[in-house]
């Protein structure tokens, strides 16, 4: 039987403490790797027999504006079918130089997940077969999904902010 006691001991031993930041909420094992390692983890994931983690379940961004220097982290959930067990780990990178290398080699579901991630969040998967905007127009010159607009029009002058707490 597959825990996450033995994933994250198989891990380690591949790959030292250069993993870290290890979680279970819900359960689910969770760690975060160097983006530049991305692939490898990846590959060991999948190609080791007891492992198998062979679907990539999805694949996505979260925006960190206050983590200077690792703004954008790309988050995969990966799941091994044979055991039904499933984990995720992040990789973190700089917002002025959002280079992850793309998973398109080893999934081919990561295509369509990798170009969802760019057009929202702007991160570049070097090595992605047609890295294109995918739901966005092409002329949009910004990335909606990161945290760097006010949520509200800050230029309304018919808003009662004693009506929303803030009074």
């Amino acid at each position: 039987m597959l825990t996450n006691e033995i994933i994250q001991q198989k891990l380690t031993e591949k790959f030292g403490d250069a993993l870290t930041q290890w979680e279970q909420p819900y359960g689910m094992l969770t760690f975060t790797a160097p983006k530049e390692m991305n692939l490898k983890v990846l590959q060991f994931l999948i190609d080791d027999q007891e492992l198998g983690f062979d679907f990539l379940t999805d694949l996505q961004a979260v925006h960190y504006p206050d983590n200077k220097g690792a703004e954008l982290a790309v988050v995969y959930h990966l799941h091994n079918w044979k055991e039904n067990v499933r984990i995720r780990f992040k990789v973190f990178t700089a917002i002025e130089q959002p280079d992850v290398f793309s998973a398109t080699a080893l999934y081919q579901s990561a295509n369509f997940m990798e170009r969802e991630t760019y057009d929202f969040y702007g991160v570049n998967f070097v090595g992605h077969p047609n890295l294109i905007r995918i739901l966005n127009v092409d002329e949009m010159d910004y990335f909606p999904l990161r945290k760097e607009y006010p949520l509200e029009d800050q230029t309304r002058i018919d808003k009662d902010d004693e009506m929303f707490g803030r009074g």
